[in-house]
């Protein structure tokens, strides 16, 4: 199957915690970071996720928001740190390709203004956010 989904990250499932109607679902990636998503209950069961089950974590690349300075309080549960490594500018929208660190890559489609207000130039720090409930998972 092909995915117009850019961002496509490989990790394994360390713990689904129940709820109501939704779980969450925490992901272990490479060099120690972790993912979480909030998807239905019967997507859990659906695609037979538990502990030690390895997964595609998917997210659109105009769900990654960035942030340049410290970020506290915020509900956002998924903040990655990396560099920019590239960025593609258009008139209202800029790509920024993000090199995550402890390996891996997102990309963020933010407004050209946001990218103008934050600075962002290749080797820019950033911090990419993304919400839980914005992570789509497919196991592998």
């Amino acid at each position: 199957m092909s995915l117009s989904i850019r961002n496509r990250l490989t990790g394994t499932v360390a713990e689904v915690t129940d709820g109501a109607v939704m779980g969450t679902v925490l992901i272990a990636l490479s060099g120690g970071r972790n993912v979480t998503a909030a998807v239905t209950l019967d997507s859990i069961k659906d695609l037979g996720l538990s502990t030690g089950t390895t997964v595609e974590v998917l997210i659109k690349s105009t769900e990654v928001s960035l942030a340049t300075g410290r970020v506290d309080g915020l509900s956002i549960r998924n903040q990655l740190r990396g560099t920019v490594s590239s960025l593609e500018t258009g008139g209202a929208m800029a790509v920024a390709h993000i090199a995550l660190d402890h390996g891996g890559e997102l990309t963020s489609a933010i407004t050209l203004a946001a990218a103008t207000d934050l600075g962002l130039v290749q080797g820019s720090s950033v911090t990419a956010l993304i919400k839980s409930t914005e992570v789509a998972l497919s196991v592998v």
